[in-house]
């Protein structure tokens, strides 16, 4: 049976040491802010703000939530981001997905300056990332959140075997760079590789970035295998689930996310990580 790799407790123990960081920033002058920008009123964005805005608020960083309603224009959303550029109070932007129609997404990435681009989308710090550069730079919370649990559960990843389930720009590409930075062997593979499985049953680390419920079974996993479920999907009843059949899993996993509870914890944990890594950068 698998053991259960706990990212509640994982993304506590890093809100506490974030936040003896903004202490220590706060001594020296410096509060770090962070803007969230969120065009129309989706109903799962609005919640996703609202938490991000907690969190930060008990963190001690400041938070600011721009709302812009669903007819914004591109020109008046890339306007808004410019102030934000400009401002050197502010040192984190995040410009929260899905957009309107009428915004395209990558125009809204490039816009935001990289060293305030705290969701680490922006090409410059995706290049960095890529070139392993010795930097400074943000990287996608979601993909670094996993790399602190791994750490944090002591999984060997030199040399390791990993095999990452999915190719979007915010988890597996990132995911697979981070993890071939850190000397694992690296495969990629997504929906459309034949004989998918093949790769997974030999992955010592699998991470499972796709957005279908329940796509990998106990059978696809090797034995003892470290498992990470990104997904957060619902199943037929409407309860949130993952990516991978967690009951399968559990009997064949050698640690196991759970969904809820994971990796999702550890992604805005680590936005709050990364906030303030941006304002002692802007030092």
């Amino acid at each position: 049976m698998a053991e259960i790799i706990d990212g509640k407790q994982w993304a506590q123990q890093l809100n506490v040491q974030t936040k003896a960081k903004v202490d220590d920033l706060k001594a020296r002058g410096i509060s770090p802010k962070l803007v969230v920008i969120i065009v129309g009123g989706d109903e799962a964005s609005q919640i996703y703000v609202r938490n991000k805005h907690r969190k930060a608020d008990k963190i001690g960083i400041l938070s600011e939530i721009k709302r812009l309603p669903a007819d914004t224009s591109q020109e008046a959303l890339l306007s808004v981001i410019d102030g934000y550029n400009r401002d050197s109070s502010i040192h984190a932007i995040l410009v929260q997905s899905p957009l309107p129609k009428q915004i395209d997404e990558a125009a809204i990435t490039r816009a935001i300056s990289p060293a305030k681009d705290v969701d680490g989308f922006h090409p410059v710090n995706v290049g960095k990332l890529y070139t392993n550069a010795k930097l400074n730079f943000p990287v996608s919370c979601t993909p670094k959140g996993i790399m602190t649990l791994l750490r944090a559960e002591n999984v060997e990843l030199t040399g390791a075997n990993a095999v990452v389930v999915g190719r979007s720009n915010i988890v597996g590409r990132p995911m697979a760079a981070l993890l071939l930075n850190a000397g694992a062997t690296v495969t990629v593979v997504h929906t459309q590789t034949k004989g998918m499985t093949d790769y997974t049953r030999q992955a010592d680390i699998l991470v499972v970035a796709t957005g279908i419920a329940h796509l990998i079974k106990g059978s696809d996993i090797k034995p003892g295998a470290t498992v990470i479920d990104v997904g957060m999907d619902h199943d037929a009843n409407g309860k949130l689930t993952g990516d991978v059949d967690f009951d399968s899993a559990f009997s064949v996993a050698g640690k196991l996310t759970p969904v809820p509870g994971g990796v999702g914890p550890m992604t805005i944990a680590t936005l709050m990580q990364q906030t303030v890594e941006l304002a002692k950068w802007s030092e």
